[in-house]
């Protein structure tokens, strides 16, 4: 029996598996696409694996629903603090994790929870270095030309949308519109991500802008389709929102699942981002036949 557990950020929900505790199961795309199924699964966006590492505190891994690796998710990795710290792997306000081959600091903001007439601390808001922007077309990667892919036009079947692309660490195409319809980001959303400009796809931001302070984001996540929060996807919308005049450094965006605030740091050049992590319950998967 393989042991998981399941949490979410701001809706964005993975299974966890603490490999610290057990083995890394076998079969992993097949297992993400089993457990993710949210009709004869545990339901979830994807598979996340909490690994030992010998450069952070622990290493996550992760698989979209539909079974193919991704690099990084800021919502995730947040979870994979709060389950370090929640469950003692490693007890400190500040963690160090890594992901496919990058480590992030994260700062955790801890609350009093009682049990059994025991009060013990758990994380509850969890704020993430997600580092510096990639900007560089060949780097992010698209096929567009220059740095930064700002405002330029991607022809679609139905419609042109204007586009600003930007990777923190993971790809994304940022679209900002009137109002993000389910006709955009279910229609368009997935025409995106396989376009030709994309090489490796892209996740794919809709984003309406309510103030230089604050927007509203809908994603259609490459390999899980629509979730209800990305924060890498945040992260790259903060930052598409300064490079073409839109948003202040300082931005609250409004998700499905909720609020992230997000901050590109002008003396630094990282992205910082700041959310909640929630467990939900864990439980035991059977093995495979």
């Amino acid at each position: 029996m393989l042991r998981f557990t399941k949490m979410h950020g701001a809706g964005n929900d993975y299974i966890y598996v603490d490999c610290f505790a057990q083995p890394v199961p076998e079969n992993l795309a097949e297992l993400a696409r089993a457990v993710s199924d949210r009709h004869f699964g545990i339901g979830a966006d994807g598979l996340i694996l909490i690994c030992p590492s010998e450069v952070a505190d622990a290493e996550m891994r992760m698989y979209n629903s539909d079974g193919s690796a991704s690099e990084m998710c800021g919502n995730g990795i947040r979870c994979v603090a709060k389950y370090v710290f929640d469950h003692r792997i490693k007890q400190s306000e500040t963690l160090q994790i890594a992901s496919a081959g990058k480590v992030y600091e994260l700062q955790l903001a801890l609350v009093d929870q009682i049990v059994e007439q025991i009060v013990e601390q758990i994380v509850d808001q969890v704020r993430v270095d997600m580092g510096e922007p990639i900007l560089l077309a060949e780097a992010i990667p698209t096929t567009f030309v220059g740095e930064p892919v700002a405002n330029v036009s991607l022809a679609l079947p139905s419609r042109d949308l204007t586009v600003t692309c930007v990777s923190m660490g993971n790809p994304h195409c940022v679209a900002f519109v009137e109002q993000a319809t389910d006709e955009l980001v279910l229609g368009l959303g997935p025409l995106v991500e396989h376009d030709s400009h994309f090489p490796n796809r892209v996740n794919v931001e809709f984003v309406e802008i309510l103030s230089r302070s604050e927007v509203r984001q809908r994603t259609w996540e490459r390999g899980s389709g629509e979730t209800l929060a990305c924060g890498t996807g945040a992260s790259a919308v903060c930052v598409a929102g300064v490079l073409t005049g839109r948003t202040n450094r300082q931005v609250t965006v409004h998700l499905l699942g909720g609020d992230l605030q997000l901050e590109w740091n002008e003396q630094d050049n990282h992205v910082y981002m700041t959310g909640p992590a929630r467990e939900v319950f864990s439980g035991e998967w059977p093995d495979q036949a």
